[in-house]
This record gives structure tokens, C-alpha cells and sequence, in this order.
């Protein structure tokens, strides 16, 4: 592995960690929903560095894409069902 591969693997690497620690310390449902997704979306860019992109696109779409809808999707409807 070159030192610049290296180096992207340690800032994937430490993005990953912040953006889980602001899903954890926020206050905000939406914003923690979005980390978490932020965190997938890291994760299989750092898959395709790592050269598995069959990994990698399906990480984005069921890590990334799929589950921050289905917590969107969620979210709206406890509210929805919440106001009545």
C-alpha cells in the first residue's frame, strides 16, 4: 500500500470516528439519523480503497441509502401518529 492510500485509509478512518461521535453526543434526532448515514457512506468509500467494491455498493445502498430512509420514514411517521 502506497503512503498515499495509507494516508486516505487514516482520514477515512478518523472521519468515520467523528462522525459517529456526533451521532452519539447530539441532541438532535435528524442530525444523528445523518451521521450514522455519513458513517455508512465512509465506510464503503473505504471499502473501495480497499479494493472490494462489491462491498462497497452494498454498503452505500443498504447502509447509506436505504437505512437513513427507513429512519427518515420512521421518524415522520411516529410524528404523524404522535399529533393525533
Amino acid at each position: 500500500m502506497s503512503v498515499l492510500m495509507l494516508g486516505l485509509a487514516i482520514a477515512l478512518a478518523l472521519s468515520m470516528v467523528a462522525a459517529a461521535a456526533v451521532a452519539l453526543i447530539t441532541r438532535s434526532t435528524v442530525i444523528a439519523v445523518l451521521a450514522a448515514g455519513l458513517v455508512s457512506l465512509f465506510a464503503s468509500i473505504f471499502f473501495v480503497v480497499l479494493a472490494a467494491p462489491d462491498v462497497a455498493m452494498t454498503e452505500a445502498a443498504i447502509g447509506s441509502g436505504l437505512t437513513t430512509f427507513l429512519f427518515f420514514f420512521t421518524m415522520g411517521r411516529i410524528r404523524r401518529e404522535g399529533g393525533k
